[in-house]
């Protein structure tokens, strides 16, 4: 059975993904600005896992930085896109669920990132849970491990004020609608595309998780890790968890 996300994915928002983001090169600086904040060494070793890698925003500044990094992600063409933008730095993708991820790297890690959104994209809060101590086991002492995700449990979006335009040109307009429910927010996306002078509708939807910010900082802490939050890029909660065994 294909999970909701993955379909949504398929559906919709994945033909569209790298256009909502923009300029590719300036998204790969920003990230790899962001890089710089979490504290990743600019002459890296080792191994780096990149969950949700999508077109590779931040598997490409990782592989730059000196790492062998395993992309992950569920939907292909995305990764077919990384590989694009990969040329001949050292960059395996995998086509693989997040919760996979272990399986596809054999060996120790000294960085595992989940950038963007992804977690919120988990069924439930077991399974982040079980990303979180598979992480743990794969981390080398002292490595990093760096996520972000949108705050939706804090405050619910009211009134007009969950709808939000997340981008627009001449061809085509990205609206989405945010319907909360108690531990998941349902995210609707509208998309009109216009072919030969005609405008076009497509909708899709899928869910998040509503994770507070204190109950991901407490779970990554109770698996041992010396955690630290601070705000990251576009309104996101950015959480820093350092191996301590």
């Amino acid at each position: 059975m294909v999970s909701p996300v993955r379909d949504h994915y398929e559906k919709l928002l994945g033909p569209v993904y790298s256009w909502m983001v923009g300029d590719i090169d300036a998204a790969m600086s920003r990230a790899d600005a962001e890089l710089e904040a979490i504290g990743i060494p600019a002459n890296g070793t080792g191994i780096a896992v990149d969950l949700g890698a999508g077109f590779g925003m931040h598997s490409v500044p990782l592989a730059r930085r000196g790492y062998q990094v395993t992309a992950v992600d569920t939907y292909e063409p995305l990764l077919s896109e990384l590989e694009a933008h990969a040329g001949s730095l050292p960059i395996r993708t995998v086509n693989a669920n997040l919760l996979e991820f272990k399986s596809h790297v054999p060996q120790p890690a000294a960085v595992i990132l989940c950038m963007g959104d992804t977690l919120t994209h988990l069924p439930d809060t077991a399974s982040v849970e079980a990303l979180f101590k598979a992480i743990s086991a794969t981390l080398v002492p002292g490595g990093l491990f760096a996520v972000t995700f949108r705050d939706y449990a804090s405050a619910a979006l009211k009134g007009d004020g969950r709808f939000i335009l997340v981008r627009s040109d001449e061809n085509r307009i990205l609206t989405c609608f945010l319907e909360y429910g108690e531990t998941r927010v349902q995210v609707h996306d509208v998309l009109h595309e216009r072919d030969g002078g005609q405008w076009h509708l497509r909708l899709s939807n899928y869910p998040k998780l509503r994770l507070s910010p204190e109950w991901v900082v407490t779970a990554l802490a109770s698996l041992g890790f010396n955690v630290r939050r601070e705000p990251g890029l576009g309104g996101m909660v950015r959480v820093i968890a350092q191996q301590m065994h």
